[in-house]
């Protein structure tokens, strides 16, 4: 499987035509077919068919057409950063859980990036499940998460920063008036962020202590997206404490008080060990634990789009 053979078979699948992919391709017909039929043979799948009103694609080829863009785009990534490295420039992998990824991995970035104008970081939201795998195949470089407990002795694990988790609602929402029992909170709108869905976080556990049923569960592809609706009186919000206090100094959110709404946690960094792990990426271990650091991370500042990319995923829904 070639990127001339993807180049020809995506260009196929977004134009539904052959000869349109031929004319945007600037080759001939022919080679597009001949592209296509080295898949097809290679996949042993027909992957389309051509039929009175156009093509029809088999299961695979909707599968390859929607594959395709993103191994070209990976290729053409990896080619850039080849000739990137070849020139002086560095890239740092960075997985992160996603309350570190939205809440303080910009900050950091931005302050770690400012001390080294060769490197890049590439931030990716990762599960608690995935990251051994991820660093000892060196899909990634660092990873930060809470409490790493590491089974390889190849990786190493350093804590350096505490948060806690707490509950939020606006000041007129019943939850905030007085300290609701466990069953009335059993009856509030839960808003959330993807944290929820990571086994053994914070969150996801204050959630299951608390019993709050799944019907009541609304789940956000942001936090601050499920922060700005509990602001609207929609419901209560589980969300990091460094992250709303500007909010509950001005009044727009209250603390929703009880002692089970409240959970402690701690973020750790994990890399190879130092012998192996990339030289940005044991910067990054000894700077995390720099007051300057800490201080980045909590005033939650922007990353510069010069020095941060977001790592891109494309999820199918049939």
């Amino acid at each position: 499987m070639t990127p001339a053979q993807l180049r020809a078979f995506a260009a196929v699948a977004r134009l539904g035509s052959v000869k349109a992919a031929a004319a945007e391709l600037g080759v001939s017909e022919a080679a597009v077919s001949l592209h296509v039929g080295h898949l097809r043979k290679e996949l042993g799948d027909q992957l389309f068919s051509r039929t009175g009103s156009g093509l029809a694609f088999t299961p695979g080829g909707l599968r390859l057409a929607g594959r395709a863009p993103q191994l070209l785009g990976l290729q053409e990534l990896t080619v850039r950063e080849v000739r990137q490295a070849g020139g002086g420039r560095r890239l740092l992998r960075l997985g992160a859980s996603s309350l570190f990824a939205e809440y303080a991995a910009p900050g950091l970035i931005e302050a770690f990036t400012r001390r080294a104008n060769d490197l890049e970081v590439e931030l990716r939201t990762i599960r608690g499940s995935q990251l051994e795998s991820d660093l000892v195949t060196r899909s990634l470089d660092a990873v930060i998460a809470p409490q790493i407990h590491l089974r390889s002795s190849d990786l190493t694990s350093t804590h350096f920063l505490n948060y806690e988790v707490i509950c939020v609602a606006a000041p007129a929402h019943p939850a905030t008036q007085t300290p609701p029992s466990l069953t009335r909170m059993r009856e509030f709108a839960w808003l959330l962020g993807l944290s929820v869905t990571e086994p053994g976080g914070i969150v996801s556990e204050m959630v299951r202590r608390i019993g709050v049923p799944e019907e009541r569960q609304q789940i956000f592809q942001s936090h601050a997206a499920a922060l700005e609706e509990a602001k609207r009186g929609r419901g209560v919000c589980l969300t990091v404490g460094f992250a709303v206090g500007s909010d509950l100094e001005e009044g727009t959110l209250a603390r929703v008080e009880a002692p089970i709404l409240r959970g402690r946690g701690e973020w750790s960094i994990a890399t190879l060990d130092k012998n192996r792990a990339p030289s940005a990426a044991t910067e990054l271990v000894r700077f995390v634990a720099n007051p300057r650091a800490t201080q980045a991370m909590l005033r939650r500042r922007g990353a510069g789009l010069g020095r941060f990319r977001p790592s891109v995923h494309v999820t199918l829904w049939s």
